[in-house]
């Protein structure tokens, strides 16, 4: 039996949906964030994700941000009376990729306009080899800061998120709720929802102790035919200064040569992590695109 719906019905996102994708969205050569096994089954509560199976060759989803519904897909592309269907109470459809444009062009020239570059949603692209190095002119402070983490804290360990260790990962992401003015505008629920995941050893992850305290996590997994690794979570403790740096700089480290890029996801239109994102120099950008209803 499928656990996945067929259109025009639509089930909950349930992790048992999202194992049955798992395939399909590791073969997604984009890398897009949100289209990883991770970003939509921690993240499935917050956007109320909804998924349905069109046919063999495609899936569609549903989300609400702000209360408005919107919808996505992956695979072939849809036909055009479908795309109305989903318009009658979606207020945009997202994540269209750019291979996605290119490859259907034929598709969109039934729209009025063009999808619209969603800029809030590009994720930062980085490469391996410059957040592991911190090498040149442009990283020389951020280079500062591992040098002075190793300085403040010669006494560090560096272990992998397991069933022993998550325990403590809890403990940071306590502590960092703590400092937050919004809980639930937050990714809090989502990286609890990954860490209480039995499989949590199939991501690349790291967990950072001083003296045997916890006070840095990082949890990510392998997109893009496994070139990109993308970061979910990075979760550290403000009073153990650098700790954010040293969770970064350790991981990029930890990362196999196949890695080409990392992707930290975006900024959603937030000036300040805009700026810190900004402040490590991507590479790139995964740039995504949106079409608003109306468009047809």
């Amino acid at each position: 039996m499928d656990v996945i719906a067929r259109y025009p019905e639509f089930s909950p996102l349930s992790l048992e949906a999202v194992q049955a994708i798992k395939n399909d969205l590791r073969l997604l050569k984009d890398g897009i964030s949100e289209l990883t096994f991770g970003s939509l089954y921690f993240f499935r509560n917050f956007y109320k994700y909804k998924i349905s199976r069109f046919n063999e060759h495609t899936l569609l989803f549903l989300g609400e941000e702000k209360q408005k519904q919107f919808f996505f897909t992956i695979g072939a592309p849809l036909p055009i009376s479908t795309i109305k269907e989903l318009y009658s109470d979606c207020a945009y459809w997202k994540l269209i990729s750019e291979a996605y444009l290119s490859n259907n062009e034929s598709l969109f020239q039934n729209f009025k306009v063009s999808p619209a570059e969603d800029r809030d949603n590009f994720d930062y692209l980085y490469t391996r080899l410059s957040l592991s190095t911190l090498s040149g002119k442009q990283l020389h402070k951020k280079k500062n800061h591992i040098n002075g983490f190793l300085h403040n804290y010669p006494d560090f360990t560096l272990k992998k998120l397991d069933s022993d260790t998550k325990k403590d990962a809890y403990k940071i992401l306590d502590i960092w709720a703590t400092e937050q003015t919004d809980l639930q505008d937050t990714d809090y629920e989502a990286a609890q929802q990954a860490l209480a995941l039995p499989s949590i050893e199939d991501f690349l992850s790291l967990i950072l102790y001083v003296q045997g305290v916890p006070v840095a996590w990082c949890l990510a997994e392998l997109a893009g035919q496994g070139s990109i690794a993308v970061v979910h979570f990075e979760k550290a403790r403000t009073d153990f200064r650098g700790s954010y740096q040293y969770i970064n700089y350790a991981f990029a480290q930890s990362l196999s040569e196949q890695v080409v890029y990392i992707n930290r996801e975006q900024d959603l239109g937030d000036e300040g992590l805009r700026h810190a994102k900004m402040s490590y120099k991507p590479e790139g950008f995964v740039k995504k695109y949106r079409l608003d209803k109306g468009a047809l």
